[in-house]
C-alpha cells in the first residue's frame, strides 16, 4: 500500500493510503467506460459489414459494391449515421436525469441503472429484425452511456486520494480504450461469420454490462454522497475504510463543510450561472467541444471505413483498426503515469502540437494522392496509417482522459453533479454532431476535413495555454482557493457577495 498525502498546493492536508479495496472499486466502476468504448469501436466495424448493411441499409450496400464509387462518399447515408449517433443524442438527455439520480440516490445506484439500460439495449440491437428496433435499442444504450458517464468519473474523483486522483480517474478512459480495442478485435473475427456476425458483435456489450451490474454490489458509495444525503456516520466509516488510516477527521470535516454549503443550494443549475461557477462551467463545456473536434471520434468511429478509403481491403482495414486500438490502450497508461507528475496543462499543450502535426500530414497526403476514385499507393497508405496511430497516441494521454478528469474534479460540491451533467451532455451532443455529420463532411470536404480539425486543434491549444489552470495535487474541495482565485483571468469571478455589492 502506498501512503499518499493530499495537498492543496501549499501544505499537507489529508493522509491516505491507496488501499486494495479502493483499487477494486476503481476497476469495477471503470467498467462503465469499457462499455462506452466498446460501443464506439463496435459501431464503426458493424457498419462496414456487408451482412449488416444488406439487412438494414441496402442502399449503402449497393453503393459499396461499385468499385469506382466516389472514395469519399460511398458511406454517406443519414440513416447509417443515425445508427451511430442516436445513442449519443439519447445520452445527452439521460445525463440530466442521471444527475438528479446521482444526487438523490447516490453514485452507486446510478451505475446500476446504467448497466440495466445497457443490457436491455444490447438485447434489442443484437436481436433487431428491423431498423426501428435497432434504433430503439441504440437509444436505450444511450441512456446507459448517459448514466454511466455521469456517475463513474464522479465516483472515481470522490473516492481517490487527491495526489492520485488524476491517475485513478484516468482508469475510466483506460477502460474506454480497452473497450474500443476489444470491439475492434470482435469486429475482425466476426466479420467472416455469415450472416449473423454483426449480432455477435453487438451482443458482446452484455458481458461488461453484467460485470458492472454485479460488481457494483460489492463496491461502496462515496463518503461525499453519503454525507450529502445525511448519512454522516456511514460516510465517516466508509471514508476510514477507503483511506486506510484512522485519523480521517480533518478530511471528514472538510466534506461535512462542503455538504453544508451544498445543502443551502436549492437549484444547482441556477447556481451554475452565478459568476463564481463560471470558470469550471465554461472550461467543462469547452473541453467537451474540443475533445470531439480533435477529430478523434471521426477516426475511432469509422477507422475501418477510413482505412478502406485509403486503399486497404475490408479485412486489412479492421486489422489496422485493431492496431490503432492497441496503441490507444498503451498510450493511456502514459497518461495515467504522467498526469499527477507533469500535470494536466503540460499534457494538453504537448498533445495539441503533436496532434496538429499528424492531422496536417494526413490531410496533405490525401489531398495530393487520393482522388475521387482509385486508391492510395501502398507507401502513402502506410504513412497515413502510421500518422493515424501517432495521432491516437497524443489524444490517448491527454485530451481523451483529461476531458473527463478536469470537469469531474473542478466543480464545488454544491454544483458538482449538475455541472458534470452539463459537461457529459455537451460531450454527448458534440459526439452526436460528429457521428451524424462526419460521413457527410467527408463526402463534401474530402481531405479538407483533416485541415478543418487541425484548425480546431490550434484553437484548443491556445485555450489550454491561457485559460486552463493546473489542478494537480489540489484537494477536490479546495479548488476555489488554490486554483480559481490565483488565476490571472478567472479570479475576477471569485468575488464574494459583499465584493459584488460594493462593485455594483
Amino acid at each position: 500500500m502506498a501512503v499518499v498525502v493530499s495537498s492543496n498546493g501549499n501544505a499537507p492536508a489529508f493522509e491516505a493510503k491507496l488501499t486494495v479495496y479502493v483499487f477494486i472499486c476503481v476497476v469495477i466502476a471503470a467498467f462503465g467506460g469499457l462499455i462506452f468504448g466498446y460501443d464506439i469501436g463496435i459501431s464503426g466495424g458493424v457498419t462496414a459489414m456487408d451482412d449488416f448493411l444488406k439487412e438494414f441499409f441496402p442502399a449503402v450496400w449497393e453503393k459499396k459494391k461499385h468499385v469506382h464509387e466516389n472514395n469519399y462518399c460511398k458511406y454517406d447515408n443519414q440513416f447509417l449515421q443515425l445508427f451511430t449517433s442516436s445513442l449519443y443524442l439519447a445520452a445527452l438527455v439521460a445525463s440530466f436525469i442521471a444527475s438528479a439520480v446521482c444526487s438523490k440516490l447516490g453514485r452507486k445506484p446510478t451505475m446500476q441503472f446504467a448497466s440495466v439500460f445497457f443490457l436491455i439495449g444490447v438485447g434489442l440491437t443484437a436481436g433487431a429484425v428491423n431498423l426501428i428496433m435497432l434504433i430503439f435499442g441504440r437509444i436505450l444504450l444511450g441512456f446507459g452511456v448517459g448514466f454511466g458517464n455521469q456517475a463513474v468519473p464522479l465516483f472515481l474523483s470522490e473516492i481517490a486520494p487527491a495526489q492520485l486522483r488524476g491517475g485513478l480517474n484516468i482508469v475510466f478512459q483506460l477502460m474506454v480504450t480497452i473497450g474500443i480495442l476489444i470491439a475492434n478485435l470482435v469486429n475482425y473475427f466476426t466479420a467472416t461469420v455469415h450472416p449473423y456476425g454483426w449480432r455477435i458483435a453487438l451482443g458482446g456489450a452484455a458481458i461488461p454490462a453484467v460485470i458492472l451490474l454485479f460488481g457494483s454490489l460489492i463496491i461502496c458509495e462515496t463518503p461525499t454522497s453519503l454525507i450529502e444525503r445525511n448519512k454522516n456516520e456511514e460516510g465517516k466509516e466508509v471514508l476510514r475504510k477507503i483511506r486506510g488510516v484512522e485519523d480521517i477527521n480533518e478530511e471528514y470535516e472538510s466534506i461535512v463543510h462542503a455538504c453544508d454549503i451544498a445543502s443551502q443550494v436549492k437549484d444547482p443549475y441556477r447556481k451554475l450561472l452565478k459568476p463564481a461557477s463560471r470558470p469550471p462551467f465554461i472550461i467543462g463545456m469547452l473541453l467537451q467541444l474540443f475533445q470531439q473536434f480533435t477529430g478523434i471520434n471521426a477516426i475511432m468511429f469509422y477507422a475501418p471505413v477510413l482505412f478502406q478509403t485509403v486503399g486497404f481491403g475490408s479485412d486489412a482495414a479492421l486489422l489496422s483498426a485493431v492496431i490503432t486500438g492497441s496503441i490507444n490502450v498503451l498510450s493511456t497508461f502514459v497518461g495515467i503515469y504522467l498526469v499527477d507528475k507533469t500535470g494536466r496543462r503540460f499534457l494538453l499543450l504537448q498533445s495539441s502540437v503533436h496532434m496538429l502535426i499528424c492531422q496536417l500530414i494526413i490531410g496533405i497526403i490525401l489531398a495530393k494522392d487520393l482522388g475521387t476514385t482509385g486508391t492510395l499507393g501502398k507507401p502513402q497508405a502506410l504513412v497515413v496509417v502510421i500518422f493515424v496511430c501517432v495521432y491516437v497516441m497524443g489524444f490517448a494521454w491527454s485530451w481523451g482522459p483529461l476531458g473527463w478528469l478536469i470537469p469531474s474534479e473542478t466543480f464545488p460540491l454544491e454544483t458538482r453533479s449538475a455541472g458534470f451533467a452539463v459537461a457529459v451532455s455537451c460531450n454527448m451532443f458534440f459526439t452526436f454532431v460528429i457521428a451524424q455529420a462526419f460521413l457527410s463532411m467527408l463526402c463534401g470536404m474530402r481531405s479538407g476535413i483533416f485541415f478543418f480539425f487541425s484548425a480546431w486543434i490550434i484553437v484548443m491549444g491556445l485555450f489550454a495555454m491561457f485559460f486552463i489552470p493546473e489542478t494537480k495535487g489540489v484537494a477536490i474541495d479546495d479548488m476555489r482557493e488554490s486554483v480559481w482565485k490565483p488565476h490571472w483571468f478567472w479570479k475576477r469571478y471569485m468575488l464574494s457577495e459583499d465584493d459584488v455589492e460594493k462593485r455594483n
